[in-house]
């Protein structure tokens, strides 16, 4: 499989830093996060630090309310941290406004949702599109071409004009990733990306996220399966707002 730009060349990425060790492209650094305040205030994360290389393939995982979907959410500027810096591919993002947020996600993150989160009235290659579109990225012509060979590269070259609803569950987070990949981001997030399909779609699912992150895409995901986790080269274990394990990561 071969991940390709929007110029119909081979997506590499493979940067080093000094002395060969890939740079960092997301660092969390003594990061808070409560919700509510008051008497009704509930810390979600309490003082993490993680630092994660381009070009890592991480799992997230924890029981539920743990934080790691608060991390996640973080990463993404969807939350903000109460305390403590987030940066991402060299932005901090906790000192951007919603406007610059919104820009910068457009082309630096993909996100993939366990409810595939697909627009029901569009087709698989519209809402592959839409991301392109959104971010002004190019002729329409040249948006619909880019979203059908993202479509193409997730094997779903002969279902480009069915609605959601045509489509099998797998089908449909396949479009989803399609419509992730759309303007060729770093980074690539899943929130239980694999939640909602049976294991062998799951199995399915977790071999794709890895052939992007072999092609370059640095891949960070949360789960609650132990055998999905293992797909990873690292994981991070998060338990009551803590990290309380880290194993696997690339020298």
């Amino acid at each position: 499989m071969v991940i390709m730009n929007s110029q119909a060349e081979p997506l590499q990425r493979r940067a080093s830093g000094p002395g060969g060790a890939a740079p960092a492209i997301i660092e969390l650094a003594g990061v808070e996060k409560v919700y509510g305040s008051g008497q009704v205030s509930f810390p979600a994360l309490s003082g993490v630090s993680l630092v994660i290389s381009a070009g890592e393939m991480v799992a997230i995982t924890g029981p539920s309310g743990s934080g790691k979907s608060t991390i996640i959410n973080l990463i993404a500027g969807i939350d903000r941290p109460t305390a403590g810096t987030v940066t991402v591919a060299g932005s901090r993002l906790d000192q951007m406004s919603e406007d610059k947020l919104a820009a910068w996600r457009g082309h630096t993150l993909g996100i993939v949702f366990q409810f595939f989160q697909l627009m029901p009235t569009l087709t698989a290659i519209e809402n592959a599109t839409l991301p392109l579109d959104l971010a002004r990225v190019g002729p329409p012509r040249e948006r619909r071409v880019t979203a059908a060979r993202n479509l193409a590269t997730v094997g779903l070259a002969d279902r480009v004009d069915r609605l959601p609803l045509e489509l099998s569950g797998g089908e449909q987070q396949r479009v989803a990733i399609a419509r992730a990949m759309a303007c060729n981001p770093p980074v690539l997030l899943g929130d239980e990306p694999t939640g909602n399909l049976d294991t062998g779609m799951a199995r399915d699912m977790l071999q794709l996220l890895k052939r992007l992150n072999a092609a370059g895409t640095t891949v960070v995901y949360v789960t609650h399966d132990r055998e999905l986790a293992a797909t990873a080269s690292r994981i991070v274990s998060v338990r009551d707002g803590l990290i309380v394990g880290d194993t696997g990561g690339r020298s």
